[in-house]
């Protein structure tokens, strides 16, 4: 299957998270987002059998409209410098 016409946003946002939120909000009719320099929150504390206090968990902002897609993180120092956002109405074309 050929998709055509597929639209793309990039934005580099200097890790202002208010600015991801406003982004994917208002950008509805893209297709595919790719934002870099993303902040990376700490979304909740997880068990550990290496820590009593427990291990962060790191990631970014989502939003129900779209589907996150970014590299796997191998250390702190390593975290992904673009996170690519697909809209769920083209992940539905992308099953059949």
């Amino acid at each position: 299957m050929i998709f055509t016409n597929i639209k793309i946003f990039l934005q580099n946002i200097c890790k202002n998270n208010l600015l991801t939120n406003t982004i994917l909000e208002t950008q509805k009719d893209f297709d595919i987002i790719f934002i870099q320099e993303l902040s990376w929150l700490i979304i909740c504390s997880i068990p550990s059998l290496l820590s009593e206090e427990g291990e962060y968990l790191v990631g970014v902002l989502n939003h129900p409209n779209w589907l996150t897609f970014s590299r796997n993180v191998s250390n702190d120092y390593d975290s992904s410098r673009v996170v690519s956002y697909f809209h769920s109405l083209i992940m539905v074309l992308f099953t059949f």
